[in-house]
């Protein structure tokens, strides 16, 4: 249902999560001036900002309400995103350019829009706090890989990404998600919400439960390779799944990472493990075909080929050993976090029945045990990628 007022006017929509209509067009203009807004409609599928495309005089762009029940100090955020944007434009403008794939192609860096650039949010009269990025232009974005050379494209953008903000200095970025990723503290969360769940037993949640105690073992090999001192901190995008990678809709290529939430500073393996764990299994993370879930190692391939190709020459011999961990370590992660707010009543991720989380986790857990699997051979399979990585930068610096 949608309301259109004269042609002078803007189109308002009904109320989302509370937020009046009217009130989304007040918001919108308060980021783009009164009386330029044409529309605001919903947005993507996201599961915890509430995201609006807004369509200007000016264009088109991306308005959120930051959901400060996650980021308790949602200004942070914004302040995280114009820091990373005025420095990937540095690097996208200077001379020369930080990889020679940057003067063959396009690369968008979403920015910050706003009629005051010395407060670029917004606090609506609810309280919420909203911000409005640029919108990228002829774009698509995919729930599902199609085939092994979109595969690589969603490794090539991570990696352009990541050598664009290479040299960010972590200590520039706050940790606006302290925990974020830090699988211990998921597993601590999930032993709290054992002790208060109202959640009723049944013959999934028994599955889960036990699926997580036989892999509590695990769940620090990452943090305990940090504190070794053999994974150091960097900027990372924190979220980059399938569906946060934007695609030009003539080329197919990869031209933007959006959801900028969540950059901080945190390990690659974060990263990468979310980009295998969303891209290498075809059904998505919202089927219900468990029996269908696969992790599909040549699309695994397909993804380190492209994210080596441009990024591999800035890991260490350490944070390469550990890829295969992680993309076990971040399904399995996911899994927990999905079951732990299913036993919370579902207060985190958006939830479109009583057992959608239960759903998801299940999911994410099959996914797990489907890595398991195939742990040598992913792991044989990161060395040879690496390897052709390092000649490859070898070769080119005799040359």
């Amino acid at each position: 249902m949608r309301w259109e007022l004269d042609s002078s006017s803007a189109f308002l929509l009904p109320a989302s999560n509370h937020v009046p209509a009217d009130d989304l067009i007040v918001i919108a203009e308060a980021f783009h001036g009164q009386g330029t807004v044409l529309a605001v409609e919903p947005l993507g599928n996201g599961n915890v900002n509430d995201t609006f495309l807004v369509r200007s005089r000016a264009g088109c762009s991306v308005m959120q309400r930051i959901n400060s029940a996650v980021f308790q100090e949602p200004q942070r955020v914004i302040e995280n995103l114009a820091v990373l944007s005025r420095h990937v434009q540095a690097r996208l403008t200077a001379i020369p350019p930080a990889h020679e794939l940057l003067v063959q192609r396009r690369w968008e860096q979403p920015r910050l829009i706003s009629t005051n650039p010395e407060q670029p949010w917004y606090c609506c009269r609810q309280g919420g706090v909203w911000r409005c990025i640029s919108h990228v232009p002829d774009a698509i974005s995919v729930d599902v890989i199609e085939d092994a050379a979109q595969a690589r494209e969603l490794g090539l953008g991570l990696g352009l990404f990541h050598l664009l903000i290479s040299d960010l200095p972590v200590s520039s970025l706050a940790d606006t998600l302290e925990g974020f990723h830090i699988t211990p503290r998921y597993l601590d969360a999930y032993h709290r919400a054992l002790v208060q769940t109202q959640a009723g037993p049944s013959a999934a949640t028994d599955h889960c439960m036990a699926f997580i105690r036989d892999r509590e073992g695990m769940v620090a090999v990452l943090e305990q390779a940090k504190a070794r001192g053999e994974l150091p901190l960097r900027p990372i995008h924190g979220d980059p799944k399938i569906n946060n990678v934007m695609l030009d809709r003539t080329t197919g290529e990869a031209v933007a990472l959006i959801d900028l939430d969540t950059v901080k500073p945190g390990l690659v393996h974060y990263d990468l493990g979310d980009c295998l764990r969303s891209g290498c299994n075809p059904l998505g993370e919202e089927t219900s075909n468990l029996d269908g879930v696969r992790f599909e190692l040549n699309l695994a391939e397909a993804i380190l080929q492209g994210y080596f190709s441009v990024a591999g020459s800035m890991l260490t011999e350490a944070e390469v050993n550990l890829i295969p961990d992680a993309a076990r370590l971040i399904s399995f992660e996911l899994g927990l976090r999905f079951f732990t707010d299913y036993l919370n009543g579902s207060t985190y991720f958006k939830a479109d029945h009583p057992e959608h989380n239960l759903q998801r986790a299940l999911v994410q857990f099959t996914l797990t045990a489907s890595i398991e699997q195939q742990l040598e051979p992913l792991r044989t399979m990161v060395q040879q990628l690496a390897k052709r990585s390092t000649a490859g930068v070898e070769a080119e610096a005799r040359h």
